[in-house]
């Protein structure tokens, strides 16, 4: 895998988001990165991100998907776009629609992997299929439509 993760690209004023932002040290600063055509992710809950004793809280698992799909969602568009800008910086998305499918419980003390697949891109949207399997088992399916940051939020300079 890459040295550098997909959040790593990120500009500083759009890198602290609660949970991919390398800069919000409370966030869970999630790592993305590009395994051939699909994005991969590793996380490890805390003991604390629990549901009932021994599961992972849904909350967070919808987090982690959500935060994954938008970083592949970037690095799909910046590598789409071939780095027409001259930028090392990845273009900021935000999320339009996450649909999140919990197929069985998924234990807590063990690393999660998200897998991601692009399902569709173009200049303005990005949709992305987002696997989470633990202990090598699917237990989680999710969708997340990536959207363009508005200009509305960004950081007035």
């Amino acid at each position: 895998m890459a040295s550098k993760a997909f959040q790593d690209y990120y500009p500083d004023d759009m890198s602290y988001c609660y949970g991919c932002g390398r800069l919000n040290e409370f966030g869970h600063q999630i790592k993305s990165y590009w395994d051939g055509e699909e994005s991969v992710c590793e996380y490890l809950p805390k003991e604390f991100h629990t549901a009932v004793p021994g599961y992972v809280y849904g909350g967070l698992i919808a987090s982690i998907i959500d935060c994954h799909g938008t970083g592949t969602a970037a690095a799909a568009s910046f590598r789409a776009e071939e780095n027409v800008t001259g930028s090392d910086q990845y273009p900021r998305f935000v999320t339009a629609s996450l649909h999140v499918d919990y197929l069985k419980p998924t234990p807590l003390g063990v690393p999660l992997q998200l897998r991601g697949t692009i399902m569709e891109i173009n200049s303005r949207k990005v949709i992305v299929s987002v696997d989470l399997h633990a202990n090598g088992e699917q237990c989680v399916k999710g969708e997340v439509i990536a959207v363009r940051i508005p200009e509305s939020m960004l950081a007035k300079k």
